[in-house]
């Protein structure tokens, strides 16, 4: 698939990329039609959840901090929405996520929120498949040049 080249991950299991990439609104749509199907919530707390330990981990290992505030500084400064939307864009992560009919009305593919909390729901999604190792290659290269700049 496209979208894993471009995260340098393949999935072992393809439906826990499927389900990350699944918006709420789609899965709703699909249940009216008796069809099982579930959304990217809980893997985007998750995701989430991944992020910040990896952040941290890499602003203490490679940039140094020394200070829980400036390592709590710098990690709010790499997971602000904007940053996040700005590297699922970058991804191409909205030509990939499932919508609802209303999202794709409304453009929602374009929605920094959207877009961000998608790449948390990967992350989360990478972390079941490959475990907290290959979330953390996987984060470490995405935010090779934001923790540089940090």
């Amino acid at each position: 698939m496209i979208y894993e080249e471009s995260l340098g991950y393949s999935f072992k299991d393809k439906m826990v990329l499927d389900r990350a990439l699944t918006r709420k609104a789609y899965a709703n749509e699909l249940k009216q039609k008796n069809i099982e199907c579930q959304d990217q919530e809980i893997f985007r707390t998750l995701g989430d959840a991944v992020l910040k330990t990896v952040l941290v981990d890499l602003l203490i290992t490679r940039n140094n901090c020394t200070t829980r505030d400036e390592i709590t500084s710098k990690k709010k400064k790499l997971e602000r929405e904007e940053g996040l939307a700005t590297l699922s864009h970058e991804l191409r992560t909205g030509d990939f996520i499932r919508f609802g009919k209303g999202e794709m009305k409304q453009k929602a593919y374009d929605e920094p929120y959207i877009l961000a909390e998608t790449l948390e729901a990967v992350i989360g999604a990478i972390y079941l498949d490959g475990g907290f190792d290959m979330a953390k290659e996987v984060v470490s290269r995405l935010f090779y040049k934001d923790l540089k700049e940090v």
